[in-house]
């Protein structure tokens, strides 16, 4: 960095001391140059090229790979080569090299409005720049070059041409006005096709590129306006009209140094809200506040960070599927090629990809921080959905069995129940041994139905959790004491969750005699309280998870009296 720093200083010193040299020459022979001799347009003139030049290496600092920052600093010594072009500078090197370059700044200029923030240039816009260059370069210089003698036009003064092949006055008249047109066509194709792209530019983008593009089209519309009016005496001059031109020129060259400062003023100031950013992510923050620190960095309210997992799904910081809203632009947070989050936003917020890039480099722990969370908390999610539609397979099991028990078997040995009391009545012979096959089958009938009662209860189905409760407590061999009992109904799952968390308490807690058991509803959960008078179940483990599919939580307590308190909410709709 120290070489680049050092390389910046240097040419920004040959360009003021291109600038100083020029103003010289100026005033050896004022009445041939642009600014005509007056101290406050020879500053001018200074000011504009070097400030040019300058912005230019400013430019390519920020932005190494891109062309803009060279072809601006090459325009801005450039501008001063006009001057050049001067019979006073006394010197046949000077002279020359003025009569080739002295409109070399139109095509620099051209170039970098044209390349401004574009990914590359299109043909047409090479086409363009390729024009102009052979107007002004060829055209208006080198080949007029080669064929003036400034002696033979009548120019006493005038330093000899160096590049002098062979003169013929009326030749390079007729390059000249070609080198004209075509520099007034290059200019105005141009102009036209900056303005074509910015008009198409998002508004985002148009609001950072309008302050440097803008100028540069005044710039080139005032170049061809030089040489349309030129065109009637074949060749350029420095008269009224042209210097007021030249004016005009430097005014918009002035505005685009200002366009290419506000530029830097506002990547300066994202640089320090990245670096507020910095600070703001640094203590790793919690599911979800890296959304929240950029929403508040770009003030964007609809803004969300999503992470892309390996089978394609988008999900939030918290692990949650997540879905762009209508409207929403997306921005790919970029780091060495790997796409590490996508970031949806209001149209045109994060056009400038500097900045979408140091967001990206400036939250980088926090991003592969909070990535790795949503993944974990994603494949939790996934998880606790498996185990959910488990159990729910297994209570709609449960449902089935109970349903073909109570519709099939019970149904069959009440029918051989009643069978076996009818020819009891009508055969005396062997009515004891009726009697005993017909108290076995009602002992079977009584079985199976606590089976199907234990596989799924009909009350619960039926009249909701409180009804399958008061059920159990009638049937059940602890003594069960009720406590409040929530009203309504819940979703299935919460209820059968509930009620089997009772009941397979209450079986396994061997040792007990008596139980107390209360149920609410309670900030959006379903709140289980049961007590027992003895020691904790051994093994609770399937009842937890039972519950955690639900996004619940089940805590078992060792009471002081010796019992147990088995504690468990369940998230339940309100």
């Amino acid at each position: 960095m120290g070489a680049v720093r050092r390389n910046t200083i240097v040419f920004s010193l040959v360009g003021l001391a291109l600038g100083v040299c020029t103003l010289a020459l100026v005033r050896r022979s004022p009445d041939f140059s642009f600014s005509g001799g007056s101290w406050s347009a020879g500053v001018t003139e200074l000011l504009v090229g070097w400030t040019l030049s300058c912005a230019g290496l400013a430019a390519a600092r920020r932005h190494p790979t891109a062309s803009f920052g060279a072809a601006i600093t090459a325009a801005g010594f450039a501008w001063f080569f006009l001057e050049w072009n001067n019979p006073g500078v006394g010197s046949a090197i000077v002279f020359t090299v003025g009569m080739v370059t002295y409109l070399a700044c139109p095509p620099l200029l051209a170039y970098a409005v044209l390349s401004y923030r574009a990914v590359r240039t299109s043909t047409a816009d090479r086409l363009a720049v390729a024009t102009l260059a052979a107007g002004t370069f060829l055209g208006l210089g080198v080949v007029p070059a080669l064929l003036t003698d400034p002696a033979a036009t009548g120019c006493s003064t005038c330093p000899r041409n160096l590049l002098l092949l062979q003169a013929d006055a009326s030749a390079a008249a007729t390059v000249n006005r070609v080198g004209l047109w075509l520099t007034v066509a290059g200019a105005m194709a141009a102009a036209v096709l900056a303005l074509l792209r910015l008009a198409r530019s998002t508004i985002a983008m148009r609001r950072t590129t309008a302050p440097v593009v803008i100028p540069g089209i005044a710039y080139l519309a005032l170049i061809a306006a030089w040489c349309v009016h030129s065109s009637a005496r074949g060749y350029l001059s420095n008269g009224p009209v042209d210097r007021r031109l030249w004016f005009g020129q430097a005014a918009a060259l002035v505005a685009m140094v200002l366009g290419i400062a506000a530029e830097w003023m506002r990547a300066r100031r994202a640089r320090s809200a990245v670096a507020r950013l910095v600070v703001d992510v640094a203590g790793s923050p919690p599911p979800g506040g890296l959304r929240d620190a950029l929403a508040g960095l770009l003030g964007d309210s609809s803004l969300q960070v999503q992470y892309e997992l390996v089978d394609g799904r988008l999900v939030d910081g918290r692990g949650r599927l997540s879905v762009s809203g209508a409207g929403q632009a997306v921005t790919r947070l970029v780091r060495h090629g790997e796409t590490v989050a996508l970031v949806t936003h209001r149209p045109g917020l994060l056009d400038d990809p500097q900045l979408a890039g140091e967001i990206a480099g400036a939250a980088r722990l926090a991003l592969d921080h909070e990535r790795l969370q949503a993944e974990a908390a994603a494949q939790l999610e996934d998880l606790r959905s498996s185990s959910a539609r488990l159990v729910e397979a297994g209570d709609a099991e449960r449902r089935r069995l109970e349903r073909d028990l109570h519709d099939g078997a019970q149904q069959r040995l009440i029918s051989l129940a009643l069978s076996l009391q009818l020819t009891a009545l009508r055969s005396e012979d062997d009515s004891g041994r009726l009697q005993a096959a017909q108290a076995q089958v009602k002992k079977a009938l009584n079985e199976l139905r606590e089976i199907a009662h234990g596989l799924y209860p009909n009350a619960l189905a039926g009249e909701g959790l409180a009804a399958a409760l008061e059920t159990l407590a009638e049937t059940h061999p602890i003594r069960i004491v009720l406590g409040r009992l929530p009203d309504g109904r819940f979703d299935p799952p919460v209820e059968s969750a509930a009620y089997f968390v009772v009941a397979e308490a209450l079986n396994r807690s061997f040792q007990s005699r008596l139980a107390t058991v209360q149920a609410a509803r309670a900030n959006g959960r379903l709140v289980l309280d049961i007590e027992t008078d003895a020691q904790p179940p051994r093994d609770l483990t399937d009842l937890e998870d039972r519950v955690d599919t639900l996004s619940g939580q089940l805590t078992v307590k060792r009471l002081p009296s010796g019992g147990t308190h088995i504690h468990a909410e369940v998230p339940c709709a309100s």
